[in-house]
């Protein structure tokens, strides 16, 4: 077990930011903890790397107690906080080196984590000249330094533009074949292209824990479709599969279908078969942003 919550609750002054919170992660599985914004997520990650204590409960990491065994559980994590901690006027490999002499860890492994991260064509740079993906590239390489079993990502793509978006997503499903991560976000698209399972937190307790497999068996697919003409709602219906149709603005249609085959030609069909034209199409994976919607509103 690579992750063991039980019970964990913690109190800011009046503020109970985590509520009796309990789950376990496994060995070589990717997480996403979910949750909206002070929903206790950043709260919990601090805990798991020993940076704060929690007010009740128990947690492990690799079968280390973070609250007696803080130096070896800190040894054996790699963490990268929301707020990416670096010294903007030290090269990149001046600033591995340094957090490599503090993990007491060979000077081979900076090398390594360069590598893996493909921070090589920025490497002769001072972090302070660096994109913000490229920064983020840095954060992770920390975080790699020493070899964890375990990586905890704080919000790792926040900030982000598209094109860094995909290089970190790819990076971390990567490094995630070989290491168990536990990744914060509130973005849905991070938790489908990155991991196998998501954990919902609302208001500091757990309100969902499924894998991802476990919700596309029962996904409810919808298609946003704007025509050149309005169209009544009936007609819609009467496509195979609708579960129900709305009509968001104007010529704007959402159509829910009950079913996992791709929808969209029967839609194609539908405009030309009634000579219309077709001015927007898109398909949603809805089922995950509705079931969020649902436990967190």
């Amino acid at each position: 077990m690579s992750i063991k919550v039980e019970n964990i609750t913690k109190i800011y002054a009046s503020q109970k930011a985590l509520d009796g919170v309990s789950f376990q992660v496994e060995k070589g599985e990717i997480v996403g903890f979910l949750g909206p914004n002070g929903a206790g997520k950043s709260t919990m990650m601090k805990i798991l790397t020993t940076c704060i204590g929690a007010s009740d409960g128990n947690a492990m990491v690799n079968d280390l107690d973070v609250s007696t065994q803080q130096k070896n559980v800190q040894q054996s994590v790699g963490y990268l906080p929301e707020h990416n901690p670096l010294y903007l006027d030290m090269y990149v490999r001046e600033y591995l080196h340094f957090n490599a002499a503090v993990y007491k860890t060979n000077r081979a492994s900076v090398e390594e984590v360069i590598e893996l991260t493909g921070l090589a064509p920025e490497s002769h740079k001072k972090i302070g000249q660096l994109s913000k993906g490229y920064r983020q590239r840095v954060g992770l390489a920390s975080a790699l330094l020493h070899d964890p079993q375990v990586l905890i990502l704080d919000e790792p793509t926040t900030g982000l533009d598209p094109n860094q978006l995909v290089d970190i997503r790819s990076l971390i499903k990567n490094v995630g074949k070989e290491k168990t991560v536990f990744l914060s976000t509130h973005i849905m698209q991070e938790v489908e292209a990155i991991c196998d399972r998501v954990i919902i937190i609302d208001r500091g307790k757990v309100v969902a824990d499924q894998k991802l497999s476990a919700l596309r068996a029962g996904q409810e697919q919808i298609i946003e479709v704007e025509f050149d003409y309005r169209v009544e709602d009936v007609f819609l219906k009467r496509l195979p599969h609708v579960k129900s149709v709305r009509n968001i603005h104007d010529l704007l249609y959402e159509v829910t279908f009950d079913t996992q085959q791709d929808m969209r030609s029967a839609v194609f069909d539908f405009a030309h078969d009634n000579q219309l034209k077709i001015l927007k199409l898109n398909q949603k994976n809805k089922n995950l942003e509705s079931l969020f919607r649902e436990l967190t509103s």
